[in-house]
């Protein structure tokens, strides 16, 4: 069977359904959403049922031709990383289809069909094995995160939408330019050539891959965002509805990781050690300024929003390591920081649900009324503070050893941010749980039962990764292992 373009295409099918339906009827909206996401989880453990594990190289793989004439074909393939990221999509998008259930009541249908179509797309980033079929699936995920923000965002929605977009667009324009080289150079004088396996075994001279890698760079780093890039990513988190803030920082920053580990790594070896001091050194401002950031905040969704600024730049630093322990930091960074930080979007979601504002100054003592708010929330805060016991810690832990084979000194920068995270986290927990009741506290009820199995659900993944984070380690193994292969260190 093909389990990849079922995967990657049933959610768009499902969405068709769904605009078959009467938007008179909301229940029936959402609970078709719920359970087009739900058999997409299906899908995605059957990937995995199906894949083996300890098997290098990729798997699962259909191949067809589209237009043969310009080189391009249709070619899916999954491996250990892409494996785990796809896990992570089908995991987020029910939630998102959960914390939207009360919260978004107009143009419900318009609403879910886009979270449907950008599930499909995002499928599509991670499981695409040709360069033009990847760029088509990397352009399609802008568009429904354009209305999502547009249309459900908040007063400044429109400003946050434009400034991603500009953003997004130009690197994405910039990628599109060496995509076209690498294809016309891959079709050796006979047309183009868009394989990503053809393009792994082209001999490119220095300069040129220098020049390429840069441009491939650009893209993915305003994805990620790696700093100086970033300054988009808190203006469309504090616009975005819950739903897109979860799925925005829970899978679409990690296009912009996977691009460098999949791309920048593979196919330009000799430019990646070249721009490794400067990879080194964004991150470790990343990291650093990002956790500055959040302790200056007072806005509850722009703190979440600069952690990522701050775990991201962590993220890079391990890819930069070239060290089968620091890129396993990586992708395990990938991972956990989409379950924490979806979390901790979750909790600012349900917290202005019931206050409307996001001012921490009014926020308060919600421990007393949220018992059970409190009980959820402080497992998802120590998570991102990569306390032992929590999946963070494992991320961190191997993203520190990296640094440490880059420079010690690399590695004493990088941990300064571990007592950062610790600072920011627990004054957002005293901030809001603790202290005297705020005044925005007043009539707060704790969460229902839907609010309670959702973050039930999260801080089960976060308690799981911790105490055996080896079963994702040993899965995305072989794929680091052959891609660190392309990486001449000695």
């Amino acid at each position: 069977m093909p389990l990849l373009s079922i995967l990657i295409w049933s959610p768009l099918a499902l969405a068709a359904l769904l605009a078959a339906l009467p938007r008179s009827r909301p229940g029936l909206l959402r609970g078709v959403a719920l359970l087009a996401t739900l058999i997409s989880l299906g899908q995605a453990v059957l990937v995995a049922c199906a894949f083996e594990g300890g098997r290098h190289g990729l798997q699962l793989a259909e191949a067809a031709d589209w237009v043969p004439s310009w080189g391009i074909r249709y070619c899916l393939g999954v491996d250990g990383v892409s494996l785990l990221l796809i896990l992570l999509n089908a995991f987020l998008f029910p939630a998102a289809v959960l914390a939207s259930w009360k919260s978004v009541q107009d143009n419900l249908k318009e609403f879910l069909i886009l979270l449907l179509g950008l599930e499909s797309a995002v499928y599509g980033v991670f499981l695409a094995q040709d360069v033009f079929l990847f760029y088509l699936f990397w352009e399609a995920s802008l568009i429904p995160m354009y209305f999502l923000v547009g249309v459900w965002g908040g007063e400044r929605r429109v400003y946050a939408t434009l400034k991603f977009v500009l953003y997004t667009l130009s690197g994405s324009l910039i990628m599109l330019a060496a995509i076209l080289w690498m294809a016309f150079k891959a079709g050796r004088g006979q047309g183009t050539d868009f394989s990503l396996a053809a393009w792994q075994g082209l001999a490119l001279a220095p300069q040129e891959q220098a020049w390429l890698y840069g441009a491939f760079f650009i893209a993915f780093a305003i994805k990620v965002p790696l700093f100086p890039f970033h300054t988009w990513l808190p203006d469309a988190h504090v616009e975005a509805p819950t739903a897109g803030s979860v799925l925005l920082a829970g899978v679409l920053l990690k296009m912009g990781t996977y691009g460098l580990w999949r791309f920048n790594q593979s196919l330009f070896p000799a430019a990646a050690l070249q721009y490794r001091p400067l990879l080194v050194a964004l991150a470790l401002i990343g990291l650093i300024y990002g956790a500055f950031m959040v302790l200056v905040q007072t806005d509850f969704k722009k703190m979440v929003a600069y952690s990522s600024v701050s775990h991201m730049g962590a993220c890079v630093l391990g890819l930069a390591s070239y060290d089968l322990q620091g890129q396993s930091g990586a992708v395990l960074t990938m991972v956990n920081h989409g379950i924490s930080t979806g979390a901790l979007f979750l909790v600012v979601g349900m917290f202005y649900e019931r206050t409307h504002t996001r001012d921490l100054s009014k926020y308060g003592g919600a421990a007393a009324r949220m018992p059970l708010m409190a009980l959820l929330f402080t497992p998802v805060a120590l998570s991102s503070m990569g306390v032992p016991g929590t999946n963070g810690f494992a991320n961190e832990f191997l993203v520190m050893v990296g640094a440490w084979r880059i420079s010690p000194w690399v590695a004493l920068v990088a941990a300064t941010s571990l007592v950062l995270a610790a600072a920011y986290m627990l004054r957002m927990l005293q901030k809001t749980l603790l202290g005297p009741l705020g005044e925005a506290m007043g009539h707060l009820q704790d969460l229902d039962l839907r609010e309670a199995a959702l973050l039930a659900a999260f801080v089960a993944l976060i308690l799981a990764i911790g105490i055996w984070p080896q079963p994702l380690l040993d899965v995305m193994a072989p794929a680091l292992k052959d891609s660190l292969a392309h990486i001449p260190l000695s």
